[in-house]
């Protein structure tokens, strides 16, 4: 607990710290920004919406994981700090609001894409400049700060501002072009000059957000059948939905977190930075970006169930959601095989062939009733579970 004179100023945190409940508020914006963009998708899921949804989700992404590293070294719950955090859930808000339009700006109002690409700009500065002041004595954080300004922050600023001006097929790609270049600005940047004060701390933060982004998918099987009559092929669709969330549940935190966390622990220095980065910032956008996927499959598998008036149970689901129901699953499986092959060298012959099978499991899904692709799904789940065996302990991991 912070005292009074610590929740006044800007507190380095020390080893063995744990996520705040300020962080976990901090959290909650996130839990409406991850359900607009599944929004986002569902309103016209076509291929070239499900790639500005990603690029949209990638932004998102990036200012949740600014805070989750500036949130490793100084105390959330730190007045200065806890300030900075209530002002970014603010923006992120005000971002959240934008993203249904954020492709389809209507006529009125404001201009939609430019107030995402400021707000977006705003979480942006207000993170650099609260790393700064934390570490006044620390020249060569300060030297990495100006670097992340100059190569993963201004440039793709003025691409997300270029293509605020334009829509559709420029828009998303000049967008897209800001998340590489954002991205592989950080790789430039380097390891040197940042900090992993608490490997506990880092690794329950963003398992945390898996959680989240794991009750997204759960709300959007009720979310499908809100309207609808309760029938017992919504039950079953419902209960089976669950099963899946359930399944890709164990495979991260019976599988992949702890030894992910294990090896962050080892580490040090530089060595420790890339990994945090390659793991957690890198990596586990895709296992979010998957259960976003799937949720919106399974948003739609629930409304056909339900919907019996447009619908027959004997319906499949249509064009890209038909890939994007077992596309989501197999890209979380594709994520977690990466952690494990970053953390130990470990190759997971039954996360990569699921993966692979449930990527190309679209042009099945698109000729079975949805509720039987839905239960085939999870059976897939459960045999990649079965396969995958009981946890192990990590080895010691080599260097």
């Amino acid at each position: 607990m912070a005292t009074s004179g610590e929740r006044a100023r800007i507190v380095p945190t020390e080893d063995g710290h744990r996520v705040t409940p300020a962080e976990l508020f901090f959290d909650l914006v996130f839990v409406y920004a991850i359900t607009q963009v599944t929004a986002l998708m569902a309103a016209d899921p076509t291929p070239l919406r499900l790639l500005g949804a990603g690029v949209v989700l990638a932004l998102l992404w990036w200012c949740w994981c600014c805070f989750a590293w500036l949130g490793n070294v100084v105390r959330a719950d730190s007045g200065a700090v806890f300030g900075v955090l209530v002002a970014v859930m603010a923006v992120v808000m005000v971002v959240s609001l934008t993203v249904p339009e954020v492709y389809t700006d209507a006529a009125g109002g404001l201009p939609v894409p430019l107030v995402f690409v400021l707000c977006y700009g705003a979480v942006r500065v207000l993170h650099l400049v609260t790393y700064w002041m934390s570490a006044p004595a620390d020249p060569v954080l300060r030297a990495t700060l100006r670097r992340t300004a100059l190569l993963s922050v201004a440039p793709p600023f003025v691409l997300l501002l270029v293509g605020s001006a334009f829509s559709g097929r420029t828009q998303v790609l000049l967008w897209l072009g800001a998340v590489a270049v954002d991205y592989f600005g950080i790789y430039l940047v380097g390891g040197s000059g940042w900090r992993v004060a608490s490997p506990e701390h880092f690794s329950e933060r963003h398992g945390l957000i898996v959680i989240i982004a794991l009750g997204e998918s759960i709300v959007a099987i009720g979310v499908g059948v809100s309207g609808f009559t309760l029938t017992w092929p919504v039950l079953g669709a419902a209960a089976v939905g669950l099963l899946v969330v359930a399944g890709l549940w164990r495979v991260y935190f019976g599988r992949v977190s702890a030894a992910a966390e294990h090896r962050l622990e080892a580490l040090d220095g530089d060595d420790q930075i890339r990994f945090a980065r390659d793991v957690y910032t890198f990596l586990h956008l895709p296992l979010v970006g998957g259960v976003v996927l799937t949720a919106l499959g399974m948003k739609k598998v629930l409304k056909q169930v339900a919907d019996t008036g447009h619908y027959d149970l004997s319906e499949p689901l249509h064009g890209v959601v038909a890939w994007a129901l077992p596309g989501g699953v197999g890209v979380f499986l594709a994520a977690a095989a990466a952690i494990l092959l970053r953390t130990a060298g470990q190759r997971s012959v039954p996360l990569i062939a699921g993966g692979a099978l449930c990527l190309c499991a679209g042009a099945v899904v698109a000729v079975v009733p949805a509720l039987v692709a839905l239960v085939m799904l999870a059976g897939v789940v459960a045999g990649v579970l079965a396969l995958e065996g009981r946890p192990t302990t990590p080895s010691p991991p080599h260097r």
